[in-house]
C-alpha cells in the first residue's frame, strides 16, 4: 500500500501539535517544532482562521498522519468502526490503538510508528509465536507480542526500550523487558489512549 514518504516534521508543524513520528527526538529541544512552529508554505505565518469544516479537517488528519495512513486505509477504519456497538469515535480509536504497529510503539520496542512498521515489515515480530509482517494485523486480549530471537534485533529492542523507559505504563498492555515481550490485557478506554484529537470532530465530519 502507497504511504506518504516526505519530511515528516512537516506534517507537525502543518497540524501544530506533536505527532511523535521521529520517535523520542521529538521528545527533545531538537524537535523541529520547537524552532518552526509556523505552518509550512509560503502563507504559513498568515494563515486566517478555520472555518467550521476546517477544524474538522485538521481532526482528522492529525489522526490520520499519527498512524501514517492514507486517506482510504483511514475512512475504512471508520466505516468499520462505524458498524460496530458503541460509541463510533472511541471504537475508532480502539480499532487504531490495536494495530501491531501501534502496540509495538506502545511497548516501547521501537521508539515510534514507522520504526515498528519496518520492523514488523522485516519479520522482526512474533505474534503468539507466528512471525507477522502486516503492521496493521489487528490484535485482541490475550494475544503476545514478542521480538525475534536474532541478536541485533533483540539489542536494538532493549536500547529502544531504554530511551523509552520515561513514558507511563500504559494498564492494558503487560510488558516483560527481560523477555522482550508484551501481551495485550484488556481493551483501552478513551482514557488510556493518549491522542491529542477530539474523535467527535472526526465522526461530524464523516457524517456529513
Amino acid at each position: 500500500m502507497a504511504r506518504y514518504v516526505g519530511p515528516v516534521c512537516r506534517l507537525c508543524r502543518r497540524e501544530g501539535i506533536k505527532l511523535f513520528l521521529k520517535g523520542t527526538k521529538c521528545e527533545t529541544a531538537k524537535c523541529t517544532l520547537e524552532k518552526r512552529a509556523a505552518p509550512p508554505g509560503q502563507h504559513g505565518q498568515t494563515r486566517t482562521k478555520l472555518s467550521e469544516y476546517g477544524v474538522q479537517l485538521r481532526e482528522k488528519q492529525r489522526l490520520k498522519r499519527m498512524w501514517g495512513m492514507l486517506e482510504q486505509q483511514f475512512k475504512n477504519y471508520f466505516r468499520k468502526a462505524a458498524r460496530q456497538k458503541g460509541v463510533t469515535g472511541e471504537t475508532l480509536l480502539q480499532s487504531l490503538e490495536l494495530r501491531l504497529d501501534n502496540v509495538v510503539y506502545r511497548l516501547g520496542f521501537s521508539a515510534s510508528r514507522l520504526g515498528a512498521r519496518q520492523a514488523i515489515l522485516h519479520g522482526h515480530v512474533h505474534v503468539n509465536g507466528h512471525k507477522v509482517n502486516r503492521p496493521s494485523f489487528g490484535l485482541k486480549i490475550g494475544d503476545q507480542i514478542q521480538i525475534a530471537n536474532r541478536p541485533n534485533v533483540m539489542e536494538l529492542a532493549k536500547l529502544n526500550l531504554e530511551k523509552t523507559a520515561s513514558r507511563p505504563t500504559l494498564a492494558w498492555l503487560k510488558l516483560n523487558r527481560e523477555g522482550l515481550k508484551g501481551e495485550i490485557v484488556s481493551i483501552p478506554t478513551r482514557e488510556e489512549i493518549s491522542v491529542p484529537v477530539n474523535e467527535r470532530l472526526i465522526v461530524e465530519l464523516y457524517s456529513k
